[in-house]
């Protein structure tokens, strides 16, 4: 490791796994003192910390629904009076597609992965952004959206959605917090082996059925997403802000492919 992000402070939410946990990983070895959140999962959460420790870095774990305004409030009150500051935010914590059709979604549903996917990022870079306004500036926000940020498919109005009004939230900001050097960058991943496709990661077959499609013809590891996540978190990416990257072995590519 290249120590990048050396003396630097990250809050992941939803760093208990998948994305999220190997992010937090790669953050502790390339220097970085990392803040897990967890909803649910506390042993996924303490295993991250466990990780994390033994890159030499310091970790904390806070529980919160990021969902609900005053719990993230809580979430940063409670990483700033164990790190004094914090210098990276990933947004990563998200709910999936309910693969419920518009006609019959009920509200709750959908007002679920508006208000986790969306208002949860909402609500944690409002508030690094003004703790990183009373620190002079600077800093990195990292979200991690979706190629279904610009794809849509039937069953996913509820996620599509949400990522998409993440895409434009953080242009949005990234105008914002140019002027204090703050960088907003969002990463779109494919198919990538976390729980979100756990009956891929169960059984091979239905695996190599869903990779078909992608052109490299394999999912993505986490650990991947992390790497890329590690380059948008250092000073290497301090020119690059408003953008995203896609990591989907080049599945929107075949888009239109044989029509």
């Amino acid at each position: 490791m290249t120590g990048r992000l050396d003396g630097r402070t990250a809050l992941i939410t939803g760093s208990d796994s998948g994305i999220g946990q190997a992010t937090a990983i790669e953050f502790g070895r390339e220097g970085a003192d990392v803040v897990v959140h967890y909803l649910h999962d506390h042993d996924g959460a303490n295993h991250t910390r466990q990780q994390v420790e033994a890159a030499g870095r310091r970790a904390t774990v806070i529980q919160g629904d990021i969902s609900d305004e005053a719990q993230v409030e809580a979430m940063f009150d409670e990483a700033l009076d164990s790190f004094g500051s914090l210098d990276i935010l990933m947004n990563d914590a998200g709910v999936d597609a309910s693969g419920i059709q518009v006609a019959d979604l009920d509200t709750e549903t959908w007002d679920r992965a508006i208000r986790t996917n969306l208002y949860g990022t909402f609500f944690c870079s409002r508030r690094f952004v003004r703790h990183r306004r009373d620190q002079g500036g600077r800093g990195k926000i990292i979200n991690i959206t979706s190629v279904h940020q610009e794809v849509a498919r039937a069953g996913g109005a509820d996620y599509d959605s949400s990522k998409g009004a993440m895409l434009e939230f953080a242009k949005s900001l990234a105008l914002e917090v140019a002027p204090m050097h703050l960088n907003v960058n969002n990463i779109g991943p494919g198919m990538v082996l976390t729980p979100f496709n756990q009956e891929a990661i169960d059984n091979p077959k239905y695996l190599d059925e869903q990779v078909q499609s992608i052109p490299w013809k394999r999912a993505a590891q986490p650990q991947e997403i992390g790497r890329l996540a590690v380059f948008l978190a250092s000073d290497d990416a301090d020119y690059v802000t408003g953008s995203t990257y896609f990591m989907d072995g080049g599945l929107m590519q075949n888009q239109g492919q044989g029509a």
